[in-house]
């Protein structure tokens, strides 16, 4: 059999074991590297066979730099690292990861939610300020009878809604993509966008990134917002308009924000939002677990095994190139 070269571009793990362990199967070279730009990217992988990638990016102008390549698998959920049509016009095949972490995501936007609505970070930081008064801590408002939004109501959104649900909360979603039955099976209903802004004391961004969700809450959808609600992001930051966001909290249009990701990471040590104490920033943590690490890991380098063993693999992100590749399917 063909030794082949799988290359990781970048990555924040401890370990790379469970990506040696999916595929030593095969004769592979395994390349761990460091890559932050296109040119370190091109450089590490111009004769690769697969690629791990986390971060760096895979642009048009490296993908057209690719030799050998047949596939590029994101650790994650998110694709927006890779250029897929350059990498479909290519044949080359993108995988991710779409069931790795819903708990723990789903899990880290309640907490947001919890932490927001009983002011848990602020009464926090008071108390070891040396002021104790439960009045600093006001308005808050019974959870129960309160409306949850969610933007996006795929695997993530939809176990976050069955945790409100248990806490009390009505759920309303704006999901263009999702049928109304589906909805109404997980007692949700559907909703145009502002509705969801309007109608919400808390409005959770599960959205992916793409050209038409940048920016997609903006002044228009914090206008429309309640002056008591609260908005989290656990999906990605340039969904949201940081700084239709800034002009929001800088108002009093809405209540807090919590915060995941942010449109640039690490978030900017000037950044307006650092000195806000209605805002709650973790350092996009959400899909951590040491199980969801390892799980994320394992999956996201069986994409490559899978694909280097002339299979289509479990999570393949651009179908279309299926005219481009004759692969086998697997049972």
């Amino acid at each position: 059999m063909k030794k082949f070269k799988v290359v990781v571009t970048d990555y924040e793990y401890k370990s790379l074991q469970p990506e040696k362990d999916a595929l030593s199967h095969l004769d592979v070279e395994f390349v761990p590297a460091q890559c932050r730009t296109e040119e370190e990217v091109i450089e590490a992988c111009k004769d690769a066979d697969g690629i791990l990638n986390q971060y760096a990016p895979i642009s048009r102008k490296v993908i057209e730099n690719l030799q050998n390549c047949k596939v590029i698998a994101r650790y994650g959920v998110g694709v927006n690292t890779v250029d897929l049509e350059a990498a479909t016009e290519k044949g080359i095949i993108v995988g991710n990861v779409t069931d790795y972490s819903i708990d723990e995501v789903s899990d880290h936007a309640f907490a947001l939610l919890l932490a927001l609505a009983r002011k848990v970070v602020k009464l926090n930081n008071e108390v070891k300020g040396g002021v104790w008064d439960f009045n600093l801590g006001k308005p808050v408002f019974r959870l129960r009878g309160r409306t949850l939004g969610l933007v996006g109501l795929g695997r993530i959104p939809q176990a976050l809604a069955k945790k409100a649900q248990a806490f009390g909360l009505r759920v309303v979603a704006f999901d263009p993509f999702m049928p109304a039955e589906a909805a109404k099976e997980l007692n949700v209903e559907l909703l145009e966008l502002n509705e969801v802004c309007s109608q919400s004391d808390f409005v959770s961004v599960h959205a992916p990134l793409m050209e038409s969700t940048r920016g997609m809450i903006s002044d228009e959808q914090f206008n429309s917002m309640k002056k008591e609600a609260f908005i989290i992001n656990t999906a990605r930051g340039p969904v949201i308009d940081e700084q239709a966001l800034i002009r929001a909290l800088q108002a009093g249009k809405i209540a807090g924000a919590g915060l995941d990701v942010v449109e640039e990471e690490p978030l900017s040590a000037d950044s307006a939002l650092l000195s806000m104490d209605n805002v709650i920033i973790t350092p996009h943590i959400a899909w951590y677990s040491e199980q969801s690490e390892v799980e994320l890991q394992s999956k996201s380098a069986q994409n490559v095994a899978d694909v280097l063993s002339g299979y289509y693999p479990s999570y393949l992100v651009n179908r279309d190139v299926k005219a481009k590749v004759n692969l086998k399917e697997k049972e």
